[in-house]
């Protein structure tokens, strides 16, 4: 027995059918691509993927303004190498650029994504640079050459439960790396810095949330004295604020399919626990859209459609691949991580820009010579390598950094 479907379309709009299909142990099969003229002899049909339930309506984006903006220009993304910066490099690769810079740490991967873009692109100039967002020689000697016009700010640690383990390390690299990228990104007159955030920045519950609601504090703030004139410079900052995205490096749905490969369980961390879900390119989409549309000071949030159910993802993956085998098994909420994400602060309301995928969060604004000072110290904390020294001056800046299931609960005030 199988259902087929003709297209994304049909799957997104035959919600019970797929979920006959699931629970009956039903093959789902897709025939993309389908056109009047394809030859059926030609239809390459493949079985259904949870990526395929998952997506959306496909992001119409204003091309022609953001082909006006790149082209002809020197553009730098750093964490190239990483799930969110190879796409960017990818898309970036479709305009006219000047030249594109894939600036990362890690060079097996650098290599290989700069040998996938070559293949790709030949006409474009591409050029990996080895380097670290925490080595402000480095960031400032390779911007004083190649002089990029738009820098897009991807280099990051990401994941929850290793940063709450080492927040020196988190501190260095999204809140030190951010500023070094920042104010080279000043010094040398670069017009557009796009930093890539996390919806884990808002009322953050760890610390690579909280770290990353500092470097966004940092930017904005650098952002807004430069309008204000206190600071003199050309360069507009952009902050972009996204959910998971599906596939990215070490996200659920890769392990959920090594799992149920291996035969199970599939760990699950809590029966309630919820996600946003966006693939990579709809994000980076977006991402060139908000960065295009940005004068500077924004923090750009992106629709990212209902929230899903892990459990429930883990039991579609499971029917998905057709093993009537494998057990799910719940191993509680990892250090740091929370029940459920939220896109917009409590304090915060949006306003609506023309795309209606794309808003633009209103938030607390804050002073630049402050922010710079606090940040200033909270580095010098971080090589003490004493965490709860590091977590607390954390705290002290981003007082709606509440700890969840983790040792630095302990620092938070608790009502009287």
């Amino acid at each position: 027995n199988c259902i087929l479907f003709l297209s994304h379309t049909d799957l997104r709009n035959d919600e019970e059918i797929v979920q006959y299909g699931l629970e009956n142990h039903i093959c789902l099969r897709i025939a993309p691509f389908l056109t009047e003229q394809t030859q059926w002899n030609k239809i390459q049909l493949r079985n259904i993927q949870i990526e395929d339930l998952l997506s959306r309506e496909e992001i119409n984006i204003d091309l022609d303004n953001i082909r006006n903006e790149l082209s002809g220009s020197v553009i730098m993304v750093t964490g190239a190498a990483g799930s969110i910066g190879s796409e960017l490099c990818r898309q970036l690769c479709c305009f006219n650029l000047k030249q594109l810079i894939l600036f990362d740490f890690s060079e097996t991967a650098t290599y290989e994504v700069d040998m996938e873009l070559k293949k790709r692109f030949p006409d474009r100039s591409i050029l990996p640079i080895i380097g670290d967002v925490r080595n402000r020689d480095r960031v400032e000697s390779q911007t004083r050459l190649y002089h990029p016009d738009i820098i897009f700010h991807a280099a990051a640690y990401k994941h929850v439960p290793m940063m709450e383990k080492y927040p020196c390390e988190a501190v260095r690299t999204n809140v030190l790396g951010t500023s070094i990228m920042a104010d080279t990104a000043l010094k040398y007159g670069v017009k557009k810095f796009i930093m890539i955030s996390t919806d884990k920045a808002v009322n953050p519950s760890s610390v690579m949330g909280a770290t990353k609601r500092l470097a966004e504090m940092y930017v904005q703030s650098l952002g807004s004295a430069i309008q204000e004139g206190n600071i003199i410079g050309k360069t507009s900052f952009i902050t972009t604020r996204f959910g998971n995205v599906l596939g990215s490096n070490g996200s659920v749905i890769p392990l959920f399919r090594q799992q149920i490969m291996e035969g199970g369980p599939v760990t699950v961390t809590h029966p309630d626990i919820i996600r946003y879900f966006m693939t990579i390119p709809e994000a980076c989409r977006l991402v060139l859209e908000a960065g295009s549309m940005g004068n500077g000071g924004e923090i750009y949030i992106f629709d990212m459609g209902k929230p899903v159910k892990i459990v429930d993802l883990a039991k579609r993956m499971i029917s998905l691949s057709g093993r009537t085998d494998v057990k799910i098994e719940f191993t509680g909420l990892r250090h740091g991580e929370k029940l459920y994400e939220e896109l917009l602060n409590v304090k915060e309301l949006t306003k609506p820009t023309y795309h209606e995928k794309i808003m633009i969060a209103t938030v607390r604004e804050y002073d630049y010579d402050e922010v710079k000072q606090r940040i200033q110290k909270l580095i010098e904390v971080s090589y003490t390598y004493d965490q709860m020294q590091i977590v607390a001056a954390m705290k002290d800046i981003v007082p709606e950094f509440i700890s969840k299931n983790s040792c630095f609960e302990a620092l938070d005030k608790k009502p009287e």
